[in-house]
């Protein structure tokens, strides 16, 4: 996963209630509330940070070491891209 990681803005919908953004896939019409990590995570991804950058700087936010978030990180952005609001990595 070396390519930028990026959200295909027209296959979902998002809406930012406090601390929790929902997210459904207008494909699959799956709902995702993404809260704590999955919420940085979500907002990390801007379409110019690899997989690398996004591990990089959850385990900087979090203070944790990039190995423990890494397998994390690849299920949420697997299930992403499994439901199509996601590409690249």
């Amino acid at each position: 996963m070396t390519d930028a990681l990026r959200k295909l803005d027209d296959t979902y919908s998002e809406t930012a209630i406090d601390d929790e953004i929902v997210l459904m896939s207008l494909r699959s019409g799956d709902f995702f509330s993404l809260q704590g990590t999955a919420r940085s995570i979500w907002l990390l991804i801007d379409g110019s940070r690899t997989r690398a950058n996004i591990v990089a700087a959850l385990a900087a936010e979090y203070g944790v070491e990039p190995g423990a978030i890494a397998p994390d990180l690849d299920a949420f952005v697997a299930e992403l891209q499994g439901v199509g609001v996601l590409a690249g990595g």
